[in-house]
């Protein structure tokens, strides 16, 4: 059975983003992109609308700008050629190579995916997504980078989800004074 692993950034005080979605308080961190990448065997991405929106106005052209860095035009690539499952009921149609749109019941999608055979699937982002999938019993494992601000307000990450147990599998932490953490769920 494949995995649902989340990716995400959050504050200090459990936000991943802010009141108006605004992720502008991330500290971007090479090393920490490279060592979250290095946790992760995934071929399938799961995305929320506004999360894919984000992504698909920023990474096909990091692919194509020979000026880019070098490791953001490798991201830019693997994210490409991964499956892309993108999860909306207001998007009609979808630009970026290798996406999928649904507009059905999210954990029924993302069960039918677990079962089949493969790497494992990421979740980026997608608050929302995550805590559906959270309730439901469906992610596997925790990727977050604590990003070292306090926003005081903003869109918690975990908040209507159920309890769940979780085992520190690694702890890193990096000059930019993010902090990543992989935490396993407790079955």
């Amino acid at each position: 059975m494949r995995k649902i692993i989340v990716m995400n950034r959050i504050s200090i005080d459990g936000f991943f983003a802010g009141l108006n979605g605004e992720i502008a308080w991330f500290i971007h961190d090479p090393k920490v992109d490279q060592a979250a990448h290095e946790m992760m065997h995934a071929d399938t991405l799961l995305l929320g609308r506004t999360t894919y929106q984000m992504f698909v106005s920023y990474w096909p052209h990091v692919a194509k700008d020979p000026d880019a860095p070098a490791e953001a035009r490798q991201i830019a690539d693997e994210l490409g050629q991964m499956n892309k499952v993108v999860f909306s009921k207001t998007l009609k149609e979808l630009d970026w190579v290798n996406s999928k749109l649904v507009k059905g019941d999210v954990a029924q999608e993302a069960r039918k995916l677990k079962q089949g055979n493969g790497p494992d699937i990421t979740l980026f982002g997608s608050g929302t997504i995550m805590r559906q999938l959270a309730r439901e019993g469906l992610i596997d494992e925790y990727l977050l980078t604590v990003t070292p601000v306090v926003l005081g307000n903003g869109k918690p990450l975990f908040q209507t989800t159920k309890r769940s147990n979780l085992t520190l599998a690694e702890a890193r932490s990096f000059r930019s004074g993010n902090v990543l953490l992989h935490y396993r769920v407790n079955q």
